[in-house]
């Protein structure tokens, strides 16, 4: 009897499963039609399909969560970063002036020309530092952010996502950024085999490093 019960709830467990991935399956279909034309075509039955059976027991919305909060955590970070060498800087730039103004005070008229041409060498000299510290650190932004990238797409790979594989290709970039809109909008719906909200932060982007027309960084 307890066997028979035993392969009952097995038949009753795949058939939820079945509807289960039914119901997601329809629901993907129809936030795609909400996507570009280009990235509709790209979305086939099979992708779909595949990436409803990832979405099953849920663990993949927790995933995709817990990726969100590291990124953003590193994109905070790295905004600071960036912050406090403008700080540094403009310290820096406020110090020479100041020094260059109290050394002309103090300076004979006719030894005058030869200071200031002395100070503006020292000021170029301090503006390329500053350009180069900048860039250094822009580099750095964007290779962290890449390599947060990679990390996200290893992982969801990893996960069995569909989709989603390590790769630098802008467009593979894109498709990958409407999978998780679409994981992110079933999320909202509740589509999470009945776990509760998970609140996804919003939109994964691709790396970049973001900064505003002055050069001042974009915080996250």
């Amino acid at each position: 009897m307890d066997r028979y019960a035993g392969a009952l709830e097995e038949v009753a467990d795949g058939t939820r499963q079945q509807e289960r991935h039914y119901q997601l399956l329809s629901a993907l279909q129809s936030l795609v039609k909400e996507l570009p034309s280009s990235f509709q075509q790209r979305l086939s039955y099979t992708t779909l399909s595949d990436l409803a059976l990832a979405l099953l027991d849920g663990t993949v919305f927790e995933i995709v969560q817990g990726l969100l909060e590291i990124q953003h955590l590193t994109e905070k970070s790295l905004y600071n970063q960036r912050l406090r060498l403008q700080n540094e800087h403009r310290v820096l730039r406020q110090a020479l002036r100041q020094k260059h103004q109290e050394a002309q005070q103090g300076c004979r008229p006719h030894n005058l020309p030869v200071l200031q041409l002395a100070q503006q060498q020292e000021l170029e000299a301090v503006e390329h530092r500053i350009r180069e510290e900048q860039r250094a650190m822009d580099r750095k932004i964007v290779l962290e952010l890449d390599r947060k990238v990679a990390d996200q797409q290893s992982t969801l790979e990893k996960a069995g996502v569909a989709g989603f594989y390590v790769t630098t290709n802008p467009q593979e970039l894109m498709l990958q950024m409407n999978l998780l809109e679409l994981i992110r909008k079933l999320q909202q719906r509740g589509c999470q085999a009945g776990k509760a909200s998970l609140g996804l932060g919003g939109r994964w982007q691709p790396p970049a490093a973001q900064c505003d027309q002055e050069g001042s960084p974009v915080p996250p």
